[in-house]
C-alpha cells in the first residue's frame, strides 16, 4: 500500500456564484486602489480571505494499491518442436523463464501452450497467435508486461504487417532450432481434385531442399491406391509435371514419396498425398431395339432421364428381308449406321443393351464378334429377352452366346408370376433391399406387381439375382474378361412402370443394374471400404458368401492392428477403429484392399520445419521486442520503464530481453484535508476589516 500527495479545491459555494463574488470583490478592490482609499490594503487582505476561504483548499491523500503486471510465456507444442533438440530447448527456456521472471516483484507470470494438431480432423498449422488472444482476453492493456515465444519460427497465424499486430507490449521470440538448417521436402504445387475417368491430368511436384541449386535428380515413388510403385526421377528445385489417368469413378489415392537427402530434419515432409475423386464424362449408351414392343419405352425414359448418360436408340422398324413392294425412295425410314456403332465406334460405349432383338440380317456375324471382344476388354453388354429367343434367331444362336451366363430351354411360361430377390441377391448390392422386395429372410413374398412372360434358362455361370415364374432364373449378372454381362430373361418390366398392380421398383432396379455394368464402385459385390468419421474408421466389406476373417490395418507409423466384422444379412460385414494420427491406413483382409485418408495428409505444419525468424519478424519489430537463439544460451530478463529506462528504443539488447513495468494501481482510499480551517480565516478576516475601519476613521 502507498500514498499520493496532491491539492484541489473544493468550494463552499457553487463555482459560478463564487467566481461572480470573486468579480465584484476584484472591481471593489480596483476602485479602492484607483481613488487611493484609507485603509485599501485592509480591505483587499479581507476580501482575499473571505475569497480563500470560499475557495477551501484541500489537501487530497490517496491510498493506492500497486497491481501486477502480467509476464505471458507462449509454448509452441507443435510437431516441428519434436525435431532435433528443440524439445529440450524448450523444456529448459521455460523452466528458466517461469524461475526468473517468478522472482520478479509485482509480476504475474503465465504459461500458456499452443500450436498442437487442433484434433485428428486436420490442421491449419501452428497458430500461436489465437492462442495469445485468448490468454490475455482478461488482461487489461496497462498490465501487460510482454509476451514471450518459446518457438521454432514457423507460426502460421502471425501477422503479415503491422497494422495486424494488436499486442499492446514487446513480443519476444526465443528460437529453438539451430541456424541454416537444411531439410528436403515433397512439395505438391498443383494436383485437381476432380478428374474425368479416362482422361489424362496432370499434377506438379517440386522436390525442393531450400539451397535453390538445380541440376541434381531425385527417385520419387508413386503408389496408387495402394498398389505397387512406380518410380519417377525428376530434377530438385524444378516443378514437374507428372502426367496420370484416373481408371475408376469415385475416390483416387495417389501416395508420393522422394528419397531422403543428404541431410535431412524429418522425413515426414518427403511424403504426400494427393485424393482425386474420379467422374465418368457423360456415360455413353447404345440401345439397339429390336421391334416395337410396350416395354421399349420404358428403357429409353430410363436412361433419357439420367443427366449423366448419352443415350443412342434405334429401334429396327423395317428389317431388311421385308418383302412389302414399298420402293427405297419412298421409304422415310433412317438407314441403320451399322458399320460406325459396331466397328469404328464401338469402344466409345460404356454399355450396349438389345432389347428384345433377334437376328434378321441386321448385323452380320462379325460386329456381333466385334462385340463379344468388346465385352472381354471392358465394355458391358445386357440383353433383354423377349418371345423370340425360343427360336433359331435368337442371339445365344450367334457368337454372342459365348459370354452370355445362361442357355435359352425353349420354354417359355406364359402365366402371371412375382418376380422374387433370390438368396444370393439378396447380398447384391443390385438386388440387396430394392423397395418392396421382403424382408431378408424371404419367408414373405414381395409387394409388386405380377408380370406374364418369363422365359426359361439354364444357368452355366455367373449369379442369380431374381428368380420369376416356377423359382426359375430371371435376371443373371456374369463377368467375361474385364467386361461384364447381364440376362434379362423377361419383356414385362414395363407393367411396374405402368403401376399394374401397384407396381415394381424398375427405375431403380434398371438404374442398379446398368451402373454395375459399367462398373460404378459402390455396386461391387466383392468390395472393401473404410469410410473416414472424424476419429473413426468405418470398415464395410460386401461378399456374396460369408467371410469370417479380419481385416487388418496398417497404420501411418507402421504398426498394424486386426479389426473382427461383424456378419450382416445384405452381405455386408461391417466394424469400425478409432484412430489418432492423421495418415493414410491400409486395410486388407488378404484379398481386397482399400484405404483411408485421416485428417490433414499434408499438414501445413510439416511442410517448412526449418527454424526461421522471418514469421515472426513483423510482430516482434512493430512491438519494439527482440528475436533470439536459444542456441546462444538463455537470455537474462530486465524490467524497463516505458520510455524512461529505453529512452524510446525496443526494450531488449544483445543476450537480453526487457518486460515492461507499467506500475499500474487501484486507488483503495481517499482522505481529503482542509488547509484552512473556515472559522479561523472568517475572524482574520473580520479583524482586517475592524483595521480598515479604524484606519479610515482617523
Amino acid at each position: 500500500m502507498s500514498g499520493d500527495l496532491s491539492f484541489t479545491a473544493a468550494p463552499l459555494i457553487p463555482p459560478l456564484l463564487l467566481a461572480i463574488a470573486a468579480s465584484i470583490a476584484l472591481a471593489l478592490i480596483v476602485l479602492l486602489w484607483v481613488r487611493r482609499a484609507r485603509g485599501a490594503g485592509w480591505r483587499t487582505a479581507a476580501v482575499l480571505g473571505l475569497l480563500l476561504a470560499l475557495v477551501n483548499p484541500t489537501a487530497v491523500v490517496e491510498e493506492r494499491r500497486p497491481l501486477p503486471d502480467v509476464a505471458l510465456v507462449v509454448v509452441d507444442e507443435s510437431a516441428s518442436q519434436a525435431i532435433g533438440e528443440r524439445k529440450a530447448r524448450t523444456d529448459a527456456a521455460v523452466q528458466q523463464l517461469q524461475s526468473r521472471l517468478g522472482s520478479q516483484k509485482e509480476l504475474e507470470v503465465r504459461v500458456v501452450r499452443g500450436g498442437g494438431s487442433g484434433g485428428i480432423g486436420g490442421s491449419d498449422g501452428t497458430r500461436l497467435f489465437e492462442t495469445i488472444e485468448r490468454a490475455l482476453g482478461d488482461v487489461p492493456r496497462s498490465r501487460l508486461s510482454g509476451v514471450v515465444m518459446v518457438t521454432d519460427g514457423q507460426v502460421h497465424d502471425a501477422p503479415k504487417d503491422a497494422q495486424g499486430v494488436r499486442i499492446p507490449a514487446p513480443v519476444h521470440v526465443l528460437l529453438t532450432g539451430n541456424r541454416n538448417e537444411v531439410d528436403r521436402r515433397l512439395v505438391i504445387e498443383r494436383s485437381p481434385t476432380y478428374g474425368i475417368v479416362g482422361k489424362p491430368q496432370t499434377m506438379t511436384l517440386k522436390v525442393d531442399d531450400g539451397s535453390g541449386q538445380r541440376g541434381e535428380l531425385a527417385r520419387v515413388d508413386i503408389r496408387r491406391d495402394g498398389g505397387e510403385p512406380q518410380t519417377v526421377r525428376i530434377p530438385v528445385n524444378v516443378p514437374t509435371e507428372i502426367d496420370f489417368t484416373l481408371d475408376h469413378g469415385g475416390t483416387t489415392v495417389f501416395e508420393i514419396a522422394v528419397e531422403p537427402g543428404p541431410r535431412e530434419l524429418t522425413l515426414d515432409n518427403n511424403r504426400a498425398v494427393v485424393v482425386v475423386n474420379g467422374v465418368r464424362d457423360r456415360l455413353r449408351v447404345l440401345l439397339v431395339t429390336g421391334e416395337p414392343h410396350p416395354g421399349e419405352r420404358t428403357w429409353r425414359n430410363l436412361l433419357k432421364s439420367d443427366p449423366s448418360v448419352d443415350l443412342i436408340h434405334f429401334t429396327i422398324l423395317r428389317p431388311p428381308e421385308a418383302q412389302d413392294f414399298t420402293p427405297v425412295n419412298e421409304l422415310s425410314l433412317i438407314a441403320f449406321p451399322i458399320r460406325e456403332l459396331f466397328e469404328v465406334k464401338l469402344h466409345e460405349f460404356d454399355l450396349v443393351i438389345f432389347d428384345r432383338y433377334r437376328r434378321r440380317d441386321v448385323l452380320a456375324q462379325v460386329y456381333l464378334d466385334n462385340i463379344v471382344r468388346y465385352v472381354r476388354g471392358g465394355g458391358a453388354l445386357m440383353v433383354a429377352t423377349g418371345p423370340n429367343i425360343g427360336t433359331t434367331n435368337n442371339l445365344f444362336n450367334s457368337p454372342l452366346g459365348q459370354i452370355l451366363p445362361g442357355v435359352p430351354t425353349g420354354q417359355t411360361f406364359e402365366e402371371g408370376f412375382k418376380p422374387k430377390v433370390s438368396e444370393l441377391g439378396r447380398r447384391h448390392p443390385v438386388t440387396a433391399d430394392l423397395p418392396g422386395g421382403g424382408p431378408s429372410t424371404g419367408e414373405a413374398g414381395p409387394n409388386w406387381g405380377r408380370w406374364f412372360r418369363h422365359i426359361d434358362i439354364e444357368p452355366r455361370r455367373g449369379h442369380t439375382l431374381l428368380s420369376g415364374a416356377r423359382d426359375r432364373p430371371l435376371l443373371m449378372l456374369d463377368r467375361v474378361g474385364d467386361g461384364r454381362v447381364a440376362q434379362f430373361m423377361s419383356d414385362h418390366i414395363w407393367l411396374w412402370a405402368r403401376g399394374y398392380e401397384n407396381g415394381g421398383p424398375q427405375a431403380e432396379l434398371l438404374r442398379r443394374i446398368a451402373h454395375w455394368l459399367m462398373k460404378e464402385p459402390e455396386l461391387e459385390e466383392n468390395d472393401l471400404r473404410a469410410t473416414v468419421r472424424g476419429d473413426r474408421i468405418d470398415i464395410v466389406r460386401r461378399t456374396l458368401e460369408p467371410d469370417g476373417r479380419g481385416v487388418e490395418v496398417t497404420f501411418p507409423n507402421g504398426n498394424r492392428q486386426t479389426v473382427a466384422l461383424t456378419e450382416g444379412a445384405d452381405g455386408r460385414a461391417t466394424g469400425s477403429l478409432r484412430v489418432s494420427d492423421p495418415g493414410i491406413y491400409h486395410l486388407t483382409d488378404g484379398e481386397r484392399v482399400a484405404i483411408a485418408a485421416v485428417g490433414a495428409l499434408n499438414p501445413v505444419e510439416m511442410a517448412d520445419v526449418r527454424t526461421s525468424e522471418e514469421p515472426l519478424r513483423i510482430a516482434s519489430a512493430t512491438t519494439g521486442g527482440q528475436i533470439l537463439w536459444l542456441a546462444d544460451g538463455a537470455p537474462d530478463i530486465r524490467r524497463v520503464r516505458p520510455n524512461r529506462d529505453t529512452g524510446g528504443k525496443e526494450p531488449g539488447g544483445r543476450g537480453w530481453i526487457g518486460l515492461r513495468a507499467n506500475g499500474d494501481y487501484v486507488v483503495a482510499g481517499i482522505l481529503q484535508l482542509p488547509l484552512l480551517p473556515g472559522l479561523a480565516l472568517f475572524l482574520v478576516a473580520l479583524a482586517t476589516l475592524v483595521l480598515a475601519w479604524r484606519r479610515e476613521g482617523r
